[in-house]
């Protein structure tokens, strides 16, 4: 089994989720304000589900949603998890981080090392971004990291963006 560990970046440390960081899952998937282009976004309670089935991820893949640290403190959440969409199996890579950490480049520092983890131990496999059709942030983020445009669709009822990237060619 392919694992990931604790992966450090010039400013973030990316690891696996604690039971100390419960609170502060809830806290950003829950949040309105970490939500700008959700209608309705996750409840308490399906925030705790959301945090049970990444752990559960880690458990049975060996990888999976990191908590993003910045200076001690967990400024965010995201990476790669298995997923299915439209019949295909990908690597979603995913990314949430609370409002004062917008516009630093985290996001992109964190997809990059997790993309470079992925390059080296799961090649084959395509990685996809899915988000909100107003979301320029997250749009943009996925441009600058070389992702391209590929499908319009409604994703959990609202209108998305497909994203992907192309396994890392081996020579």
């Amino acid at each position: 089994m392919t694992r990931l560990g604790p992966l450090r970046t010039s400013r973030l440390l990316l690891r696996p989720f604690s039971d100390d960081d419960l609170p502060t899952v809830i806290g950003l998937q829950s949040a309105r304000s970490t939500h700008p282009h959700e209608s309705n976004p996750a409840t308490p309670a399906e925030a705790r589900l959301q945090f049970e089935t990444w752990r559960q991820h880690w458990l049975d893949h060996g990888f999976g949603y990191v908590a993003v640290e910045h200076d001690g403190r967990v400024i965010g959440v995201g990476g790669l998890q298995n997923s299915e969409l439209h019949g295909e199996s990908v690597l979603n890579l995913f990314y949430r981080f609370v409002p004062e950490a917008w516009g630093h480049g985290y996001a992109c520092e964190m997809a990059g090392a997790l993309l470079d983890w992925a390059d080296r131990e799961l090649p084959d496999k395509p990685v996809v971004i899915v988000t909100n059709v107003t979301n320029t942030a997250a749009r943009r983020v996925a441009e600058k990291l070389s992702f391209s445009e590929y499908r319009r669709d409604l994703y959990r009822g609202a209108p998305a963006v497909y994203y992907r990237r192309q396994p890392a060619v081996r020579v």
